[in-house]
């Protein structure tokens, strides 16, 4: 059985959407096992004999995060669809994908989200100017997290 991109993409999106904090994937190949704990997710994987263990990623608790003042009337908030880490820009040392001031059209590319090694373009899903960035390069962030503020076109 092979994998394509999409089908893992569409794994950890309903993996995401769940209160599960278990996967077990097996095939003739290899085991996949991720778990959901207090420090976020990890990853064990065993191929043949081999055993490898992995940190993914470490949440801050939820009483560190705190919540940007209430978006400004007339703006509309653009929010992470999933979690991962946030990169601004294509690659390291590349010009950003949107700075405050950019035209956005609703399928504009604002940022790039990393889960479990796969880059996941973020399009803006709004046409208009970007005001506000509040999530940091590589920063990792929870789904539903602020982004950016736009006010529409």
């Amino acid at each position: 059985m092979s994998l394509s991109h999409k089908d893992v993409q569409d794994i950890l999106r309903h993996l995401e959407d769940t209160n599960y904090d278990e996967l077990l994937l097996e095939t003739e190949n290899y085991t996949l096992k991720l778990k959901r704990g207090e420090g976020g997710w990890t990853q064990q994987t065993e191929t043949g004999v081999r055993r490898q263990e992995a940190g993914i990623a470490s949440i801050e608790s939820v009483e560190n995060q705190k919540e940007p003042a209430p978006t400004e009337e007339g703006l509309i908030d653009i929010r992470a669809p999933i979690v991962g880490t946030f990169y601004r820009a294509p690659k390291p040392g590349a010009d950003p994908f949107v700075e405050i001031g950019s035209t956005l059209k609703p399928d504009s590319v604002i940022a790039i989200i990393e889960v479990m090694k796969l880059m996941n373009s973020i399009p803006a899903g709004v046409a208009g100017e970007v005001v506000e960035i509040l999530a940091e390069d590589a920063q990792f962030i929870e789904k539903g997290q602020l982004l950016m503020r736009v006010r529409p076109a």
